[in-house]
């Protein structure tokens, strides 16, 4: 089984035992061994799952302010957990492929290996959703044959973001291309940084 076969089957995981109950505050509870790469990415979707739903929540035109806000609060909060996530889970792929000798004319790569996969995630969301839009029996058949048509884009999109993962994966092994990661400076999230925190 390829690594990426392998991440569509833990999103997938993720995603159905998030709707189990369906519910933003549902405590999560992750099958695998703390610390292990299957742990990393079972958690990776499960945060894009819920962050899903508050995107949803948060976009309800009668929404109470006051919640809104603290949804916002949480929205921030779950793209740092995120952003943190895609970090270690480069960190693996650095310790897997750290002893690999890498060729005079290795190239780099626009992105990580992680930021890549951190993609494959929401796409696994995007298409259970889209397909939960193609089963509705309270929607129109055009809705439906419109919902279908974007279902097939994302199924390929899928597969051809898999092929390229599994191919740079595939290359840095191989020592054709060498891993660069910079970490997110998010300037926003520090009080060191963001002018309306630090002058106050």
């Amino acid at each position: 089984m390829s690594f990426t076969n392998h991440c569509n089957k833990i999103f997938n995981m993720a995603i159905q035992d998030y709707h189990v109950k369906d519910n933003i505050d549902t405590p999560i509870n992750n099958p695998f061994e703390r610390g292990s790469i299957d742990n990393r990415l079972y958690l990776k979707c499960w945060i894009d799952t819920v962050q899903w739903h508050f995107e949803d929540i948060i976009r309800d035109p009668h929404i109470d302010p006051v919640e809104a806000l603290q949804l916002k609060r949480r929205i921030d909060h779950s793209n740092q957990d995120r952003t943190d996530l895609v970090e270690q889970i480069d960190s693996y792929f650095r310790q897997l492929y750290g002893q690999v000798r890498v060729l005079p004319d290795a190239r780099l790569n626009t992105e990580s290996p992680a930021w890549a996969i951190d993609r494959l995630s929401i796409l696994a969301l995007k298409i259970y959703h889209m397909k939960e839009q193609t089963e509705r029996t309270d929607a129109s058949d055009e809705h439906r044959q419109k919902c279908q048509q974007k279902l097939n884009v994302l199924l390929e999109q899928q597969t051809d973001l898999s092929t390229a993962i599994d191919q740079l994966l595939e290359d840095i092994e191989a020592g054709k291309i060498y891993m660069k990661v910079y970490r997110q400076m998010k300037m926003y999230n520090d009080p060191a940084t963001n002018p309306v925190l630090y002058k106050k």
